[in-house]
């Protein structure tokens, strides 16, 4: 089964694919990308991209996530990723989104995780999505207020990353909160 791609008034959301690589480690070895996500690597090398991508479409088979790479419209561009990592047994998933450094500012990771938000929850019929940032990422917080979810709480010293421990916020939403959410209307 094939990952669907979505679409925006100005994105499409796609499956990442091999001609992704040059642009991946570009984007995502900007050390400032790294510096404010959980799990990619600094530095990335061209070999991440292709063991990332690779393991996309199984992850999707398996019913375990969807991984999406953030392309403009009118360009086909690629600005940046967001995905869920889907957890069956409780029926709820985790979003995770980047943005490369040129592209930052300009409402793409709004646009880009409202979709993916509407996917997990009128697609994959999840209960509810959850997220995390770390304590005093405020652009990345914003992202998720803006899809509708709610800071539920602050891990102390959670994570330890480039030999400094940081706080994590977490935010997430039930399905009930999107259906009355007016991030709704900002996806189609």
């Amino acid at each position: 089964m094939k990952q669907p791609s979505l679409q925006t008034a100005r994105l499409i959301l796609r499956s990442f694919s091999l001609q992704d690589v040059d642009a991946l480690v570009r984007l995502v070895g900007d050390r400032q990308v790294a510096a404010t996500t959980l799990r990619i690597p600094h530095p990335y090398a061209e070999k991440d991209a292709h063991d990332f991508i690779a393991s996309c479409q199984p992850e999707f088979e398996q019913g375990l996530g969807a991984r999406f790479a953030i392309t403009i419209s009118d360009s086909n561009e690629l600005c940046g990723g967001t995905g869920l990592h889907v957890s069956r047994l409780h029926n709820h998933a985790e979003l995770g989104y980047w943005i490369g450094v040129p592209y930052w500012g300009r409402g793409y990771a709004t646009e880009a995780t409202a979709a993916v938000v509407r996917y997990g929850f009128d697609t994959l019929s999840l209960r509810r999505i959850h997220a995390s940032v770390f304590a005093g990422n405020i652009a990345s917080a914003r992202v998720l207020l803006k899809v509708g979810m709610q800071l539920e709480g602050r891990l102390r010293d959670h994570i330890c990353k480039w030999e400094k421990f940081y706080d994590l916020e977490y935010y997430g939403m039930l399905q009930t909160d999107w259906m009355r959410s007016e991030a709704r209307r900002l996806v189609r």
